[in-house]
């Protein structure tokens, strides 16, 4: 297997050269932001999005920006390329930095930023056929919305849904659906599509605001209301929407077959439409 080239802190370098402190506090505290970007045809696909979103998570837990969204973006790109990646992810993590571990931020720190990528099939997934996802207590911290490495209780929810045989997680608190592990979540009844409103509680999902757009185009409407499990297990449709996964039918949820098992005509509408758009945009 050939050694990735990454980038760090403003080089690019094979990724056995990739090093950061062990006093960094992303290491030590969790204490830093991210990003992954889809790559499509060989180019970053909204990577913009997903940049202004970084730079608002930089400015709720105050972390200076080091680089701008252009120099970061064209960086993204350049990862991509020199990697080979036609189709895959692009990841960009930025930290507060190395400083000597103490809670509070320190006073005067450098932010540790780098990236990395990899291949990853997406337009022909073989999960497009549906997916099981397991119910989990949502028990993360108040400010969901921002896009944090410190993801210790998205990692026990996937790893539940490991063990359980499931594709994803989906979270749930005081009996409303949150989201997903990694991804969104929505169902269809009546041929309306229902996701939980923009808040706090849930990240914004890039995929997920993109498909906003593409449900206009298509002509699906949307409706950002909570739903419950119980509303979900019911539902004639069950889907979610991330980056690294675009648009992927729910099939069943825990013991609950979703829609008869097989991927609802308003799931084929939006994951079509999501691709084709990709398609322009990556053309």
């Amino acid at each position: 297997m050939s050694l990735r080239t990454c980038w760090l802190n403003g080089s690019f370098m094979a990724e056995e050269h990739a090093h950061v402190s062990i006093f960094d506090r992303g290491l030590l505290f969790g204490d830093g932001v991210y990003e992954v970007a889809a790559v499509f045809n060989g180019r970053l696909l909204d990577a913009d999005r997903h940049l202004v979103r970084l730079a608002r998570s930089q400015r709720e837990i105050g972390i200076p920006a080091p680089y701008d969204g252009a120099t970061l973006e064209a960086m993204m790109q350049e990862v991509a390329t020199r990697n080979g990646i036609t189709e895959g992810l692009v990841y960009l993590q930025v930290t507060r930095g190395a400083a000597e571990r103490d809670f509070s931020f320190p006073a005067e720190v450098h932010p540790t930023a780098f990236a990395y990528a990899r291949a990853k099939k997406l337009s022909d997934d073989p999960n497009a056929s549906g997916v099981k996802v397991h119910p989990v207590p949502d028990i993360r911290w108040q400010r969901c919305d921002i896009k944090s490495t410190a993801m210790l209780a998205q990692v026990m929810a996937k790893q539940a849904a490991r063990e359980s045989g499931a594709f994803e997680a989906i979270m749930h608190e005081n009996g409303l659906v949150t989201e997903g592990g990694s991804s969104n979540m929505w169902i269809v009844r009546d041929g309306v599509a229902y996701t939980r409103p923009t808040s706090s509680d849930i990240l914004a999902g890039i995929t997920r605001d993109v498909i906003f757009d593409v449900a206009d185009e298509v002509g699906v409407k949307v409706v950002r209301r909570a739903f419950t499990l119980e509303q979900a297990y019911a539902a004639d449709e069950c889907l979610l929407t991330s980056a690294t996964s675009f648009v992927l039918p729910v099939t069943q949820i825990g013991q609950h077959q979703v829609g008869g098992g097989a991927p609802g005509p308003i799931t084929k509408r939006l994951r079509d439409g999501y691709l084709a758009r990709a398609a322009r945009l990556t053309a």
